[in-house]
C-alpha cells in the first residue's frame, strides 16, 4: 500500500452550495468551514502529517468585496476562537501565500503560526493569497539575484513550500477539473481525484474512500 504523508485539497463549491441551498454564497463558506474541521480530524486519524488547504487564491481578489470581507471575517473568528484548540491537539498552522491583509488578520496569522510552530501531529498549510505562478517567478528571481545554478533542488529552496514534502494526493471538490494555479510545481507526481460534490457536502466517508483508493494505486514515477 502507498504511504500517505501529504494531502492537498482545493475546497471548491462553497459559493454554489450556498446559492443552491441557502440563497447566499456566504452561507456556503460558513458551512464549508464545518467540513474543514471534519477533514482535519480525519487526517489525524489516518496519521497524515501534512494537509494543505487552498483557501484563497491570488485570483480570488476579483470576487465581490462583500464576499471577500466575509471570508476574512470567518478566518479571523476561527483563529481567535479555535487556534488554542488546534494547539492543544498538537497541530501546527503554516501560511503559504503573501500576507498583505488587514493589520488585524496579519497579526492573527503571525501569532497563530508562532503559537503552533513546534507542534508535530499534523501541519496544516493554509494557502492564502496564494498563486503558484507568482511563487515560481519569485523563486526564479531569487535564484537569479543570488547567482545560483538553476536546478530542481535549488528552486525548491525558494518556494513557499520549502521544507514541506510534495503532496502525494490532491482532492478537488465542486465538479471542476483543473488545478487553478495551485501548487503547479509540487503536484507534478500527485495522484489527483476530482469530486462532483460541493465542498460542504464532502464527507468523512468520501475522504476515506479516496484514501483507500489512493493507497492501492500502482505508482510508477516514470518507471514500469
Amino acid at each position: 500500500m502507498n504511504p500517505l504523508n501529504h494531502v492537498a485539497i482545493i475546497m471548491d463549491g462553497n459559493g454554489r452550495w450556498g446559492l443552491k441551498y441557502k440563497r447566499s454564497r456566504n452561507a456556503g463558506h460558513k458551512e464549508g468551514l464545518k467540513t474543514v474541521e471534519r477533514i482535519i480530524k480525519q487526517s489525524i486519524k489516518h496519521k497524515i502529517k501534512f494537509l494543505t488547504l487552498y483557501a484563497f487564491s491570488t485570483e480570488n481578489w476579483r470576487r465581490p468585496k462583500k464576499e471577500i470581507n466575509y471570508l476574512f471575517s470567518l478566518l479571523e473568528n476561527f483563529l481567535t476562537n479555535r487556534i488554542g484548540e488546534l494547539h492543544k491537539k498538537n497541530i501546527r498552522l503554516k501560511i503559504i501565500g503573501v500576507k498583505n491583509f488587514s493589520s488585524k488578520l496579519n497579526k492573527l496569522l503571525d501569532g497563530s503560526e508562532k503559537k503552533t510552530s513546534k507542534n508535530t501531529k499534523l501541519q496544516i498549510n493554509l494557502a492564502l493569497n496564494y498563486g503558484s505562478k507568482f511563487e515560481l517567478i519569485n523563486a526564479f528571481k531569487v535564484l537569479q539575484r543570488k547567482g545560483e545554478k538553476i536546478s530542481e533542488k535549488s528552486l525548491s529552496k525558494y518556494l513557499q513550500t520549502k521544507n514541506i514534502p510534495d503532496p502525494d494526493l490532491l482532492i478537488r471538490t465542486g465538479n471542476t477539473k483543473r488545478l487553478s494555479n495551485f501548487l503547479l510545481w509540487q503536484l507534478a507526481y500527485a495522484e489527483i481525484f476530482f469530486e462532483r460534490k460541493f465542498w460542504p457536502d464532502f464527507t468523512v466517508r468520501d475522504y476515506d474512500r479516496i484514501i483507500k483508493e489512493y493507497k492501492n494505486i500502482k505508482r510508477n514515477f516514470g518507471k514500469i
